[in-house]
């Protein structure tokens, strides 16, 4: 199980669940509802983004949406594993946290911490919307259909109504 929001998901992202793969048989993406947070993408926009980004690994990785806590979440698909990416020291600190407390509500969830390629270290999907949103390239932080769609989405908010 690979949670998170994902809006966007980025090229951090997609290097997690191809790297997993190498080493579970099957990825569950699951995109986080928070409606305390006011996201770019709506859930179902998310969840038809990744789908369709991972279509080419037919049944090994499937997208689902989910709300609630993790650990239920986790249980209720049958999986055991929670895996996450860290990108820096800072991530080690509130992801080893949330880990525990995990552990603490489902001892037999485990989580799996993947460090983040270089290349992607510095890319959040926080800095992925400030960039796009002023107008610049992307290419590099994105799979080229999520730099389309943060386009499209970031045109259609500038047209006058």
């Amino acid at each position: 199980m690979f949670p998170g929001s994902f809006d966007p998901f980025t090229n951090g992202h997609a290097d997690i669940v191809e790297r997993s793969l190498e080493i579970f048989d099957r990825i569950i993406v699951g995109v986080l509802h928070n409606p305390s947070k006011n996201n770019l993408f709506s859930q179902v926009e998310r969840v038809a983004l990744i789908t369709k980004l991972f279509a080419k690994y037919g049944g090994r990785v499937s997208v689902v949406s989910f709300s609630g806590l993790l650990v239920e979440f986790v249980a209720s698909t049958k999986s055991r594993v929670v895996i996450r990416g860290l990108r820096a020291i800072s991530d080690y600190d509130y992801e080893a946290q949330m880990a525990l407390v995990n552990r603490r509500l489902a001892p037999k969830i485990e989580t799996l911490f993947l460090t983040a390629r270089e290349e992607n270290s510095y890319i959040s999907s926080t800095v992925v919307k400030q960039v796009a949103m002023l107008g610049g390239d992307v290419s590099d932080m994105v799979p080229p259909m999520i730099a389309r769609a943060l386009e499209r989405k970031y045109r259609d908010s500038r047209k006058p109504r």
